[in-house]
């Protein structure tokens, strides 16, 4: 019996000393800094963490907001900055986690979003619903504007709320997004200073913290230049050397190398055929009154094309390519997919750039009532995935994506959330993750780099 005691209490103290060294083991792989009651483990997780981050970071914003609602651009510059700072080391890291960025990825992104906290109001998130041309029709709908944060102008609902596109933690956030996704170049929607869609405010002032925040991931910024009233050929030169003076020795400025081996920046002109060739052609041809070619603010001119009549024009006019935009498959001739070959094509024989652009799906009743017949649905990332197949069959050197962040016309691949209110129930990505379509951009970014080492051999 003596025997048996013994036994038992040397396995007893065996199992003590086993326990303790698991706990002394635990304990060295917990942060130093983690206190009592911490989500041990969350920060293991990138994505967890990177939310937890975010989350803190906006609280300690808040807090110090307090009293001040209204954020002024002048000090926004230096507190992203210092923000940066903060966090290079943690930069570092992701960089060793993430996919690297494919630079023939580019991906249209809008910076017109506010709110209370640092615009004093909320903007374009309280969209108004847009009437019917047709008074008969118009009167069949509401009339009126969204009240956020709970009701805002888009029929999916940000995991960031109803967020300010001028808070520095929102910016960094979107930009670990569009680096997890793979994509290189962020194509910035643009007018020039003081000038704003109808529905916004300025936002030239953003520019320099969208740089500097790309610049972190190792992203590129190019400029997507928004149709303004009474847009040709001299105010668009003026823009161009404005954007060039300002912006274009910064690192993150996106040059692109042509076949001539030239880097050359890279303009999006949006609603480009509102404009007559004519008026283009004294831009954009070296024998232009107003020719910007061969001077030192010479670079790739690319136009939306929508009819197919559109790129006879485009040729007269001097660009140097065409991009599609809508993320609506059979909305248009450039946005429907069966007319990318040809198109791919005409630009082959023409000496110009086809950027094909793929999106996830669009859906803008909630401030088009009356457009439920343009709808697309994403089918759980199906729409999406066909998009980019059928891209990839026309072998582009660039892919476009609509959007990263259009809310209003349901094309954004940002994380969205399930959200039910009392008076709307938001559509949302389930049974998939909030990220989704940023993994589907990811994995038709490497499917591209796979396929283009093809194409080249």
């Amino acid at each position: 019996m003596a025997r048996f005691r013994r036994r038992t209490c040397i396995i007893l103290l065996l199992f003590i000393l086993f326990i303790c060294s698991i706990m002394m083991a635990l304990k060295t792989l917990r942060p130093d800094r983690a206190g009592f009651g911490d989500p041990f483990g969350l920060g293991l997780l990138p994505e967890l963490q990177q939310r937890t981050v975010l989350l803190d970071s906006k609280q300690n914003l808040l807090n110090r907001a307090q009293g001040d609602t209204v954020t002024r651009v002048s000090n926004f510059h230096s507190i992203a900055v210092n923000t940066m700072k903060a966090s290079m080391s943690s930069v570092r890291k992701l960089e060793e986690e993430l996919s690297s960025p494919n630079y023939n990825f580019h991906i249209f992104y809008y910076t017109w979003y506010g709110n209370p906290q640092f615009d004093g109001k909320y903007i374009h998130w309280n969209h108004p619903l847009l009437p019917h041309w047709d008074p008969k029709i118009a009167n069949n709908y509401p009339k009126g504007r969204h009240n956020p944060p709970e009701d805002i102008g888009a029929n999916f609902y940000p995991e960031l709320g109803s967020y300010s596109s001028k808070d520095p933690t929102v910016i960094e956030a979107h930009m670990k997004q569009m680096r997890a996704a793979s994509t290189g170049v962020i194509v910035l929607s643009w007018y020039p200073p003081g000038m704003a869609d109808e529905n916004g405010e300025p936002t030239d002032d953003l520019v320099p913290v969208v740089l500097d925040y790309a610049h972190k991931y190792n992203l590129k910024v190019t400029f997507h230049i928004e149709p303004y009233k009474d847009r040709d050929d001299r105010s668009m030169y003026h823009n161009v050397k404005y954007i060039i003076d300002k912006y274009g020795s910064h690192p993150a400025f996106y040059r692109h190398k042509t076949s001539t081996g030239r880097l050359l920046p890279m303009f999006y002109v949006y609603d480009s055929y509102v404009t007559i060739p004519e008026i283009w052609a004294n831009l954009l041809t070296v024998s232009g009154s107003q020719s910007i070619r061969n001077t030192p603010y010479d670079a790739l001119f690319i136009a939306l094309l929508v009819e197919e009549r559109h790129k006879h024009d485009i040729h007269r006019s001097g660009f140097d390519g065409m991009y599609t935009y809508f993320a609506t498959n059979g909305f248009s001739y450039g946005s429907s997919h069966h007319n990318w070959a040809s198109l791919k094509a005409f630009c082959d024989s023409n000496n110009l750039m086809f950027i094909p652009s793929v999106g996830p799906g669009y859906i803008d009743t909630s401030i088009r009532p009356w457009n439920n017949h343009n709808t697309r649905n994403r089918v759980n990332g199906k729409y999406y995935e066909t998009a980019f197949s059928a891209a990839l069959l026309v072998r582009p050197e660039i892919i476009s994506i609509t959007s990263f962040n259009e809310w209003h016309e349901g094309t954004q691949i940002e994380k969205a959330i399930p959200k039910r209110t009392g008076q709307v129930v938001y559509l949302d990505y389930k049974p998939h993750k909030p990220n989704v379509y940023l993994e589907l951009t990811q994995k038709w970014s490497e499917k591209y780099r796979k396929e283009q080492e093809q194409w080249l051999m």
